[in-house]
C-alpha cells in the first residue's frame, strides 16, 4: 500500500495485474477464453507470460534495452521492477513504449514523485 499510494489507479492496477498475473497477455487472454491461443503474436512458439513479455520477447527487444540500461542486471527481477520505487518510472516507460496494453489500459501514466 506504501508503494501505490501516490500512484494512478491505473498504475496502480497494472501493477496489481501484473502481481496476479492477470494481465491481458495471451496466456491469460487464452485461460480465460478471450484469445484462441496462449501464444506470443510475434512467436508462435513461445506462450505469451508476463516472463515473456518482460524478458525475452525478441519484438520489444529495444524497449527491454532501454530499461536495461536504465536498471542494469536488476531489470532481470520481476520482484525488483514490481516493488522498488526506483523500478517502477522505468517500468512504466517500457510498458508505454510497448503499446502491448494500450487497447485495454490506455496510456499508464508516471507515478508522482515522492516529496523528500
Amino acid at each position: 500500500l506504501k508503494l501505490t499510494a501516490t500512484f494512478p489507479k491505473r498504475l496502480t492496477s497494472l501493477l496489481m495485474n501484473l502481481r496476479s498475473r492477470h494481465i491481458p497477455l495471451n496466456s491469460h487472454l487464452h485461460r480465460i477464453g478471450k484469445s484462441d491461443s496462449p501464444n506470443c503474436a510475434h512467436r508462435a512458439q513461445n506462450e505469451e507470460t508476463i516472463h515473456h513479455f518482460l524478458f525475452d520477447c525478441f519484438y520489444v527487444h529495444r524497449e527491454r534495452h532501454a530499461l536495461t540500461t536504465a536498471l542494469g542486471r536488476k531489470a532481470s527481477s520481476l520482484p525488483f521492477l514490481l516493488t522498488d520505487i526506483n523500478a517502477i518510472p522505468h517500468l512504466v516507460r517500457f510498458i508505454n513504449a510497448t503499446k502491448r496494453f494500450k487497447t485495454t489500459l490506455g496510456e499508464v501514466k508516471m507515478p508522482v514523485p515522492r516529496p523528500i
